[in-house]
């Protein structure tokens, strides 16, 4: 049985410029998978079994990028990843481009339980998924409307996904990119949403009662992608890592910067150097945007049970609790309320899991 009030989760709902009628919704999705994960440790379950209940109530969200929200490609299809990590032993499972699964986690989770590799992709994963009976939907119950939406901006516009998460504002490009801000779009073309309102990456870090770390990664993706495109959601190092002498982290934001700087594995070695995890996860996301230009953000929890939720984006909902309260934020500059789990309202208690 887990020791009460020692383990603690973070997680985060996608670091992007956030329209504002989502705004409630995120919050309430991020709070409601870090009280699923707490749950789960407080009933005795292991962080890599937290970080799981976790992103599958993120992906089972339409709001989000994963699952069920999963943004689509240039073809008009859904290609999900997602990472699982264990900190004890640096075990990994992950998956690559799958097409209808509603839980590319738990297919990540039975990669690296269940078979001698880390990381399986497309046709091959999604023949494992059968193998192991994992449920499989009808592509179209994991689109929304506002994915079509988003494509269809997109091809309009030929926005690259460069355009998502690394400016601040801008301009439209020779070529036809649009780099810039809410407003610029909406003189363009009032029924089509901000190129800004790119959808983004679910995650989830824990540290149990016995000390271990985990992470978990997923998403659908960047709209308008190219089919076959994999950013750092399901590797290794980028996506996530975790490492019970360090810590564990969750990355989210620009995928191909993400990629580059490994950012993942760099703010688990500065915790391993010494740093705090705001300290941590400040410095990677500096060194990514200073040395390849790229924006994102990630949630950060080390082996003693520090936490940090920095971005470099405009926003990104977080949520963890830790020392049996409930904090979030990640809207607004500066943002962080706390409420003692006490006083957490019964309509953000997460319904029980099927036994």
């Amino acid at each position: 049985m887990a020791v009460e009030g020692r383990h603690v989760v973070a997680v985060h709902g996608g670091a992007w410029d956030i329209p504002e009628p989502l705004w409630e919704a995120s919050l309430t999705g991020v709070k409601l998978a870090a009280l699923r994960a707490f749950e789960v440790m407080d009933a005795g379950g292991s962080a890599v079994d937290a970080v799981e209940a976790a992103v599958v109530l993120m992906e089972e969200d339409p709001v989000f990028d994963a699952g069920r929200g999963s943004v689509l490609t240039s073809a008009g299809t859904v290609e999900g990843c997602a990472l699982i990590m264990s900190g004890s032993d640096l075990s990994t499972g992950a998956v690559a481009c799958v097409s209808n699964l509603l839980n590319p986690v738990s297919l990540a989770r039975r990669v690296m339980t269940k078979t001698p590799h880390a990381l399986l992709s497309g046709a091959g994963a999604d023949a494992f998924a059968r193998s192991e009976g994992v449920q499989q939907l009808p592509v179209e119950e994991l689109i929304t409307e506002e994915a079509r939406r988003q494509l269809a901006l997109y091809r309009k516009y030929r926005t690259t996904v460069t355009s998502l998460f690394n400016t601040e504002s801008g301009t439209v490009s020779a070529n036809g990119d649009i780099t810039g801000q809410p407003q610029q779009v909406a003189q363009q073309d009032k029924q089509l949403a901000s190129p800004q309102q790119g959808h983004d990456t679910v995650g989830c870090v824990a540290l149990d009662a016995d000390g271990h770390v985990a992470c978990a990664t997923s998403t659908g993706g960047i709209t308008n992608q190219l089919p076959g495109r994999v950013g750092d959601s399901p590797l290794v190092g980028c996506g996530g890592y975790a490492d019970d002498a360090a810590g564990a982290v969750s990355t989210t934001g620009h995928g191909e910067s993400l990629m580059k700087a490994c950012l993942a594995h760099r703010v688990t070695q500065s915790l391993r150097h010494g740093l705090s995890a705001a300290a941590a996860g400040r410095e990677a996301l500096t060194y990514m945007l200073t040395r390849v230009g790229g924006r994102g953000g990630c949630v950060v929890v080390s082996s003693s049970g520090d936490v940090a939720t920095p971005y470099t984006t405009a926003r990104m909902p977080w949520a963890y609790v830790r020392d049996r309260a409930l904090h979030w934020g990640g809207l607004v500059p500066c943002q962080h309320f706390t409420e003692a789990l006490s006083h957490v309202s019964p309509s953000l208690r997460p319904s029980p899991q099927p036994q």
